[in-house]
């Protein structure tokens, strides 16, 4: 009797160390209970090595003299929060990976027995018993792949919010860069106008002009500081969600340096290598992984539907001293339910994610020739308006000196002004969308799109 509960002790004792051997330990981790945002660019670290382009990865990252909208976007990629909790869900992926490619554990089963009304001659009895889920252990392949199919989707959603990110931050890069450019010719429109006013109002004061000629210089003043009030407001919220965009703090000011003055893009050259890119698009391939690994869940599914096995083998002795060795087998009878329910909600969610990859491809297509087509369009009425600029600019001198000489009326001089005003804008605003399309066919495609070899 003390025998067999000493050797019950020892199993016990040894299975307890066999258990504890493999254990993790717990440590806690408290919320953090304040503010933890970068308070300028210079402190965040950037590792050029983890960066989604290789134009960025050969890029120097230098926020000492400003940054241009490479270092904009390097920035935006290493320290954006909505990509850091990304890269967090990759990680949780990549942990459910690994554990769906463990063996599943065998299960061991004792029990003892102590006789309470026996004679002479008994003993307490045990059963020790160790068995296996068979099934377990035959579904794993289906759940190791699926698992890491997820993983790989995960990794792929991840990289193409970096090229979501990447392209937001050039495209506030291009905006704030194009609106200080902008600004720049509304002060010295303002600046103008204001020395205009105020010579008229001299004038006027002094008989020599009249009030619709002084009129004329008030109107275009108030006209231009309108749209400068206007930009401000622009230009601060642009600066807000560039902070927000790249992490750092809502006070930071960001110096930008740099302007972007796009190479043309050979629309039909881009045209012949849509096919080619969309094969390794981000958001493509994590449509496609996610595609595999639902056929792996449907595949474990069907294999899920034969009867569980459970196998194992028992050790035992009764109270009369009479030693056993057994062996046991449970099997289900896949009778009422046979995972016919898991089957179908597995062969429709496939075919959902069938759609949705269809829908997908289809839609990446249409922007893309939406976008091709606007190209040239784009790029044909900025090389007019930058005409009409030059021309302009040309006949408001000529203005200028015969508006000094009175040989202009003041109102015929201000619609000349106001009009190489709009037309220098319309020229800024052309800059900025022939820029903005281009970073959406990088995008919708990558970079480094074929250019127009007469634009080299």
């Amino acid at each position: 009797m003390k025998g067999a509960v000493m050797r019950l002790r020892r199993i016990t004792g040894y299975a307890g160390l066999v258990l504890l051997s493999g254990c993790a330990t717990y440590t806690s981790k408290t919320l953090p209970d304040k503010v933890n945002m970068p308070q300028s660019a210079a402190a965040v670290v950037v590792q050029p090595a983890q960066l989604p382009f290789s134009a960025l990865r050969s890029h120097i990252f230098n926020p000492a003299d400003g940054l241009d909208s490479d270092e904009v976007a390097m920035l935006a990629v290493a320290n954006n929060p909505l990509l850091r909790q990304a890269r967090d869900s990759l990680g949780v992926a990549r942990a459910q990976a690994f554990a769906a490619g463990l063996l599943p554990d065998p299960q061991l089963s004792m029990t003892s027995d102590h006789p309470t009304n026996g004679g002479a001659g008994t003993m307490n009895a045990f059963n020790y018993g160790l068995s296996y889920d068979v099934n377990a252990l035959l579904l794993r392949s289906s759940r190791k792949n699926a698992a890491n199919r997820d993983a790989e989707r995960v990794n792929m959603e991840l990289l193409w919010q970096e090229w979501q990110v990447v392209s937001q931050s050039k495209l506030l890069f291009t905006r704030l860069t194009a609106q200080t450019v902008l600004m720049q010719q509304l002060y010295a429109a303002r600046n103008l106008w204001m020395q205009r006013y105020q010579a008229s109002q001299h004038a006027m004061a002094a008989g020599n002009v009249t009030m619709d000629f002084a009129s004329a210089d008030f109107i275009a003043l108030q006209n231009t500081e309108r749209q400068i009030n206007e930009l401000e407001r622009s230009v601060a919220q642009n600066r807000a969600s560039l902070n927000s965009l790249l992490g750092l703090d809502a006070t930071v000011q960001v110096l930008l340096v740099g302007e972007v003055h796009p190479a043309l893009l050979d629309a039909s050259r881009v045209a012949d290598v849509v096919a080619q890119r969309l094969t390794k698009r981000p958001d493509l391939l994590a449509l496609q992984a996610g595609y595999q690994s639902q056929e792996e869940k449907y595949r474990g599914a069907v294999l899920a539907q034969f009867p569980v096995l459970n196998v194992g083998v028992t050790r035992a002795r009764d109270t009369s001293g009479l030693y056993t060795m057994g062996f046991g087998l449970s099997l289900s009878l896949p009778i009422f339910n046979g995972n016919r329910g898991n089957i179908v909600i597995e062969q429709a969610t496939r075919k959902k994610l069938f759609d949705e990859y269809q829908d997908r491809l289809n839609s990446a297509h249409s922007e893309i020739t939406l976008a091709l087509e606007n190209l040239p369009l784009l790029q044909t009425q900025l090389q007019r308006t930058q005409q009409g600029v030059t021309a302009l600019q040309q006949l408001a001198q000529h203005a200028d000196v015969a508006y000094q000489a009175g040989n202009l009326a003041a109102p015929d001089y201000v619609r000349l002004q106001t009009s190489l005003l709009d037309k220098q804008t319309e020229s800024i605003n052309l800059a900025e969308a022939l820029m903005e399309q281009r970073i959406a066919l990088e995008t919708l495609l990558g970079p480094d799109l074929p250019e127009l070899r007469s634009s080299k």
